[in-house]
This record gives C-alpha cells, sequence and structure tokens, in this order.
C-alpha cells in the first residue's frame, strides 16, 4: 500500500501470511456464501464498509461508559463513532433515545429486563413453540428462571396472535411487563392493541423487534417506537449491519436503560461494532434502503405463495414481512430432514417449530425461510419463483439434489454474493 494513503487497519494479505488456517477459513465462508442460496430469516450480507468498520483498528479501544462519560482516557475519538451512531439511531427511528452498545439482541433484552423489573415479577409474553425467541420465558434461558413467565400463542384455526386470550392472561395474572415480537410469526404485530392492553392492567409495553428492525427503518411495516416503552432490536438482520443489537426508549426509561447495559450487563463496549453500526444506521437512512426494504417484503410474499402453490403450506397462510414459516406435516418430511436436503442443494434454510407442533425442537414439523440475504443480492419477484421450484424439489424428490444444485449455481452466478471487484 502507498505511505501516503490513510490508514485504517491491516488487509487481508498480513492474515494469509500470519495466520493461512484462519485466512482459509475466511475464504472457505466466502466461497459457502457464493454457492448457494442463503434463506434463513435471522442472516444477511453486509456492505463493505460496515465489513472495514468491523476490521479496524477501533477494536484496541476500551471505552467502558458512555460518550464523555468514560472510565478510561483517549476515548475522545471512539466518542465520535458512538455519538454519531446514537444520533443517526434516534434520526432512523424516531426514538427519544437509543443505546448502541449491547453485544448482541439477547443481551439488549436483558438490559430491558433489568431496567423495568425485579427477578420473581411477573412478565407476558409469546410462547417459543408459537414464535416466540428464548428470552422470552425459556426454562433454559435467564428470562423463564428468574421471572415468572405466562405465555400467549397463537389460535389454531388461524395461527394468528389471539388479543382475547392476551388480554384476558393480561387481567388474570397483572403483569409487570408485557412482551411483543418473535423470531417466527410471519405476521404484522398490532402494536396498539398490545398498548391498550397494558395501559389497562398498568404494566411496561417492550417490544423485541430484532427481526423486523429494518423493515421498520426502510418504512415497509409498522413501526413499534410509537407504542412501546422499550424497544430491543439486532442491526445484523433485515437492518444489514454488523452482529449485535440495541434498544430504544422513551426519555422518561434514557437514564434506566443506560444503567443496565452498563455497568449491569457489560463492561466495556466493542467501539469497532459501534462504528460499524453507525456505518449501517447511515445507510438505512438512505432513499435506496426504503426500496430494499420494500423488496425483501415483497420478495417474502412471491416466495411464500410459490412455495404454496408447490403444495407448501404457509402457516397463517402467509406472510407480511421478511419470513415465512411452512407446515411440511402433509409431505411426509421433518423440517430436520427438509434443512438436510435443502443443504445438499445448496439451499441454506433452518428446520423450525410450528405452532402445536407435535415434534421436538430437534426435528420440528416446518422450515423457516427469509429473503434478506436473496434480496441484498439483488433478486427480485421473478427469482422468487425459481427459489420456490427449487426448495420445493430439494424437499419433495430426495433424488433431485444435483440438478437443484445446479440450478441454484446458475442462479448464484447471475447474482453472485460479495460480487469479486475488477
Amino acid at each position: 500500500m502507498d505511505k501516503s494513503e490513510p490508514f485504517y487497519g491491516p488487509d487481508f494479505s498480513q492474515l494469509a501470511r500470519e495466520d493461512p488456517e484462519i485466512a482459509q477459513v475466511l475464504l472457505d465462508e466466502v466461497d459457502r456464501l457464493r454457492g448457494g442460496l442463503q434463506l434463513i430469516a435471522s442472516e444477511n450480507l453486509t456492505s463493505g464498509a460496515v465489513m472495514a468498520a468491523l476490521g479496524s483498528t477501533l477494536t484496541d479501544k476500551y471505552a467502558e461508559g458512555y460518550p464523555g462519560r468514560r472510565y478510561y482516557g483517549g476515548c475522545e475519538v471512539v466518542d465520535r463513532a458512538e455519538t454519531l451512531a446514537v444520533d443517526r439511531a434516534k434520526a432512523l427511528f424516531k426514538a427519544d433515545h437509543a443505546n448502541v452498545q449491547p453485544h448482541s439482541g439477547a443481551s439488549a433484552n436483558l438490559a430491558a429486563y433489568a431496567a423495568l423489573l425485579q427477578p420473581g415479577d411477573t412478565v407476558l409474553a409469546m410462547a417459543l413453540q408459537h414464535g416466540g425467541h428464548l428470552t422470552h420465558g425459556s426454562h433454559v434461558n435467564f428470562s423463564g428462571r428468574w421471572f415468572d413467565v405466562v405465555s400467549y400463542g397463537v389460535r389454531r384455526d388461524t395461527e394468528l396472535i389471539d388479543h382475547d386470550e392476551v388480554r384476558e392472561l393480561a387481567i388474570r395474572h397483572n403483569p409487570k411487563m408485557i412482551i411483543c415480537g418473535a423470531t417466527s410469526y410471519p405476521r404484522l404485530i398490532d402494536y396498539s392493541v398490545f398498548r391498550g392492553i397494558a395501559d389497562e392492567i398498568g404494566a411496561w409495553l417492550f417490544v423485541d423487534a430484532a427481526h423486523t428492525i429494518g423493515l421498520m427503518a426502510g418504512e415497509a411495516v409498522p413501526s413499534a417506537v410509537p407504542y412501546a416503552d422499550v424497544v430491543t432490536f439486532t442491526t445484523h438482520k433485515t437492518l444489514r449491519g454488523p452482529r449485535g443489537g440495541g434498544l430504544l426508549c422513551t426519555e422518561e426509561l434514557a437514564e434506566r436503560i443506560d444503567r443496565a447495559v452498563f455497568p449491569f450487563t457489560q463492561g466495556g463496549p466493542l467501539m469497532h461494532v459501534i462504528a460499524a453500526k453507525a456505518v449501517a444506521f447511515g445507510e438505512a437512512l438512505r432513499p435506496e434502503f426504503k426500496r430494499y426494504a420494500a423488496r425483501t417484503v415483497e420478495n417474502a410474499a412471491a416466495l411464500t405463495e410459490g412455495l404454496a402453490a408447490e403444495g407448501m403450506r404457509p402457516v397463517s397462510g402467509g406472510t407480511d414481512t421478511h419470513l415465512a414459516l411452512i407446515d411440511l406435516r402433509d409431505l411426509g418430511v421433518s423440517g430436520a430432514e427438509a434443512e438436510r436436503r435443502c443443504a445438499l442443494a445448496g439451499i441454506t434454510l433452518n428446520r423450525n417449530v410450528i405452532p402445536y407442533d407435535p415434534e421436538p425442537p430437534t426435528v420440528t414439523s416446518g422450515i423457516r425461510i427469509g429473503t434478506p440475504c436473496v434480496t441484498t443480492q439483488g433478486m427480485g419477484v421473478g427469482e422468487m419463483k425459481e427459489i420456490a421450484s427449487l426448495v420445493a424439489r430439494a424437499v419433495l424428490d430426495s433424488g433431485a439434489v444435483t440438478s437443484v444444485l445446479q440450478r441454484v449455481k446458475v442462479l448464484t452466478a447471475t447474482h453472485p454474493t460479495y460480487p469479486r471487484e475488477e
């Protein structure tokens, strides 16, 4: 590199010289991404700018505390990165306050509990097997061990959230906090209804928007911010940022949220990740991100319709977001087997429980699909029809692996992941 050029950190050639084994892992992962279709609903592909911020010297700086209030010297530069991230997040989501330090969505959720509750308090949240998250009350998670969690679910007939059940449970159990948000619920959540129920019993409303936050940023789905006391999110799904989490809250709760993140649940923030979050927020503030978010939703609808036409039943009849849940029971294939067959054919997706699933989580009766990655690659409705055909062939015909894989490679060749620069 020309010594007159700006320097922000070492390049790949240094890694290749000093640790060829790890360098090869990085190269193999790029090959894996380029060689198949990525339909994991909770994954995306970052921009080069986000990745550059991640691989920077900001990783070296210890910065416990907040901008202007650190416990270490030499934070004047990284303070600028965090201030930019906070200001951009507040502008993007039209929020009173933002905390960008959580290392993950789970740690953001832990901070929300810590800010609003005491151990033993009652919480009302969506059941994991109906689409909720581990941090919404699973007995193997802190949420289920430290709090008294009452679960609501979806109706058997419509597979939609039963608001009457939510209200009845809220009145009966009087929780101090109500959680809405999910990892495999394909429909819009009516935050105004949840706000009304929370107000009726005097509870906090906490929205876990880990999956849909990018769609909210792009105004492709309604925002939870005007209704919730606290919104937690991840930056690496529909938002297309680095792996990490964040919180948005009312001004009333700002100090409580900040103290719950640091010093209660975390120590030093990851400043290179926070800089990358700032980059992602900046990208999401641009007009083209709205088009991206809208296409992600449009693609999910087209892919779901295509799968339904192939005889693969969508839970709840379809999707309003970036993901769909497919019920495989009538096809005689488990979710685990469908995931395995798709993997052999170059299609990465995940098995997933469906509401009232008779199978255990290690097997499941369903699969979850998502469109963030393929939309990032520039694919549209036409490609979704082809992908639906590919998934159906892979799942329904175990002998079609070779032919499906060939079709996958044709599709990815015209829409490459991380295209090589000329």
